[in-house]
């Protein structure tokens, strides 16, 4: 990192959050439809998509619940509660007949039935079930569990099974806040962040073993990744400064940063259109052109509602989803959904 981009941080880390003049245009965003939850408390988590149900599905973390809306129309057609605790992430998995709810409660994570929601199994992990991904080719799942929020001074990442639950191996960190993950598609390597140390972890999954530890430099709290495999480019998402930090994903170098909105929790990659998207709980999301592998741009703010910092990004009907999260505010709990304007 050359030091006029190192002084440009620094200075964008003692103010707000400006958008440079190139980034001030039209929002490239549409609001189309706006459901209010009523009686909602504290956060949302992630969302999946059915899309042979023609459903979305959003995780209600401190709800409880599970939250089902139309595909078709955004309308909130049921809450799933009663077995849940405390979800956090979803997986779908085309032409299964059951779903896996990572779930941090006492009662574990869970199967259930896709249709009904009724609970199939209870998935026997480490206490703290969170963030997951998927590896389609081998059908195993990722789920990220332990950590401070359990009491733990450790986190692991655990391979799952997702249609027995049956765990096929773990990789313990010494580090009790991990956050999100990126698997790559050509390769055997699972990006993954633990925060406390502000580091990017490289596993290898066949092996389930850490093959490198890269620092995040710049900002801390990193905790959102994605992955552009073509262009050899992480994006990870960090909070202390709001910052996209790009790496390159062969040798963990910092390629170029950008200002990023406050409080995001979650980060979406459009790689055919060389757009990246990370919404903030401040209240606004953060568009970024990729198409140099060089330089990330920060091409629009677009204001959104306070606590919309999930979302679920559905790139080829050119449609974006957020939840506004009331936190500990007397804010509405809302879903906000989108049209993508190109």
């Amino acid at each position: 990192m050359n030091k006029s981009a190192v002084m440009s941080l620094c200075l964008f880390a003692a103010t707000s959050w400006i958008v440079s003049a190139e980034a001030q245009q039209a929002p490239s965003l549409k609001l189309i439809k706006t459901v209010v939850l009523p009686g909602y408390h504290g956060d949302f988590d992630h969302f999946a998509v059915d899309r042979a149900r023609g459903r979305i599905l959003l995780a209600a973390e401190d709800h409880g619940t599970l939250e089902v809306f139309s595909l078709a129309t955004g309308d909130h057609l049921r809450t799933v509660k009663g077995q849940i605790e405390t979800p956090h992430s979803i997986l779908v998995r085309p032409g299964a007949p059951a779903i896996l709810l990572t779930d941090s409660g006492k009662s574990m994570s869970k199967i259930l039935d896709a249709g009904s929601y009724a609970e199939l199994k209870a998935v026997p992990l480490t206490v703290g079930a969170d963030s997951s991904g998927y590896d389609a080719l081998s059908k195993t799942l990722y789920v990220v569990t332990g950590g401070k929020d359990v009491g733990m001074k450790t986190a692991n990442l655990e391979a799952v099974d997702p249609a027995t639950g049956a765990r096929r191996g773990s990789v313990t960190f010494n580090d009790n806040h991990v956050e999100a993950m990126a698997i790559e598609t050509n390769g055997p390597r699972i990006f993954i962040n633990p925060a406390q140390t502000n580091k990017i972890a490289v596993l290898n999954r066949r092996t389930m073993k850490i093959i490198a530890l890269w620092p995040v430099p710049l900002a801390k709290m990193n905790a959102m990744v994605a992955l552009d495999e073509p262009q050899h480019r992480l994006y990870v998402v960090c909070r202390d400064p709001g910052t996209v930090v790009v790496l390159n994903s062969d040798t963990g170098a910092v390629v170029s940063t950008a200002p990023a909105p406050g409080r995001a929790d979650d980060v979406f990659y459009d790689r055919g259109a060389h757009r990246l998207y990370v919404p903030g709980g401040d209240g606004n999301l953060g568009i970024y052109d990729t198409a140099s592998p060089d330089r990330i741009r920060l091409i629009a703010n677009v204001p959104t509602a306070p606590g919309a910092k999930t979302g679920l990004l559905l790139a080829d009907r050119h449609e974006l989803v957020l939840a506004a999260s009331p936190g500990d505010t007397s804010n509405p709990a809302k879903v906000l959904f989108y049209t993508i304007e190109r």
